[in-house]
């Protein structure tokens, strides 16, 4: 079943076109995706076998280290995919990848660096922040179909069907400068980004930035949550025949003296708000950590459509 995951564990090959990324000069970026069949049943039909129910578990920080973040929102779904589906996924995600890909590791290798965003389209390598390996594959039926899954967990479809402007606590004072409304669910992101952590791979504390849609200037679009898909199992949740050990995600007090631990765990969806929670991933101590993050995005309607979208049924297919 794991066979794809295992292949992975061999040294990335090096790409000499890659040397003006070792020399930390910004570089613009444009990630292109093969057209990837997807099987018609893939996340839309029967439940595989080892597929289980899916659970919601909204995490509340008042039992944990770091209560001071009672308030924002972060939520636990288990079994949104099954482990075959995890396999299956990441195999799809590296056909996506182009042969003459800008940023792959080599001909025998779909992945390449994961590099740091800069603005203006462009990126830059920050190996001592970001030590990881990326596929970007922007395919909106794959994330439409994982999205439906996530409607499953009780209370899903309720919290996130809207967020009003008032809770600044989610979408901050300045989003309110245009008015009085709320936010209702749009679309999950089409873009997801694969990511391939070996042995003393780590992404360093941050929090996410927001990305605004702006391809339509009549409208207010951008992304207020993460979605984070776990796609293999660490030691810490699968057992001893896991090979992944460390690579939690992490959430940590503004000091960074405490924090509280998302292990791993094939099938695993983490769901938590751009605004205000500080994060990593931490170190693999061995074997290597698959995940895949997009995001979820919502759209600004002024009070008096507000009005109307609160008293509608919350329906978000």
């Amino acid at each position: 079943m794991f066979s794809a995951l295992r292949s992975a564990l061999t040294p990335a090959p090096k790409n000499p076109a890659h040397a003006q990324l070792a020399a930390r000069r910004p570089i613009k970026t444009a990630y292109l995706s093969n057209a990837v069949p997807l099987p018609p049943t893939f996340l839309t039909g029967p439940d595989p076998p080892d597929a289980r129910p899916i659970t919601a578990a909204p995490i509340d920080w008042t039992t944990t280290p770091i209560p001071e973040y009672d308030g924002l929102y972060a939520v636990v779904l288990d079994h949104v995919l099954s482990p075959a589906e995890c396999a299956a996924l990441l195999r799809l995600a590296e056909a996506s990848v182009p042969a003459d890909g800008q940023l792959r590791n080599g001909a025998d290798d779909a992945w390449g660096p994961a590099l740091v965003n800069v603005g203006g389209g462009f990126e830059v390598l920050e190996p001592e922040y970001r030590n990881s390996d990326r596929i970007v594959w922007d395919c909106q039926a794959v994330v439409d179909r994982l999205w439906a899954r996530c409607l499953r967990a009780e209370g899903v479809r309720e919290r996130f069907a809207l967020v009003a402007a008032a809770e600044e606590k989610v979408v901050g004072r300045k989003s309110r400068k245009g008015g009085e409304g709320v936010w209702r669910f749009l679309r999950v992101n089409e873009r997801m980004r694969f990511l391939r952590y070996g042995k003393g791979g780590f992404f360093r504390s941050h929090c996410d930035g927001s990305f605004a849609d702006t391809s339509d200037p009549a409208r207010t679009i951008r992304t207020l949550f993460t979605l984070h898909l776990y796609l293999n199992d660490s030691k810490a949740e699968g057992g001893r025949d896991a090979e992944l050990v460390g690579g939690a995600t992490s959430f940590f007090s503004s000091n960074g003296q405490r924090k509280i631990d998302v292990n791993a765990k094939a099938g695993r969806v983490l769901i938590f708000q751009h605004k205000g929670l500080l994060h990593s991933g931490d170190d693999v101590l061995a074997g290597t950590k698959y995940t895949m993050r997009t995001d979820i995005m919502y759209e600004f309607i002024r009070s008096e459509e507000g009005e109307e979208v609160q008293s509608a049924p919350r329906v978000l297919e």
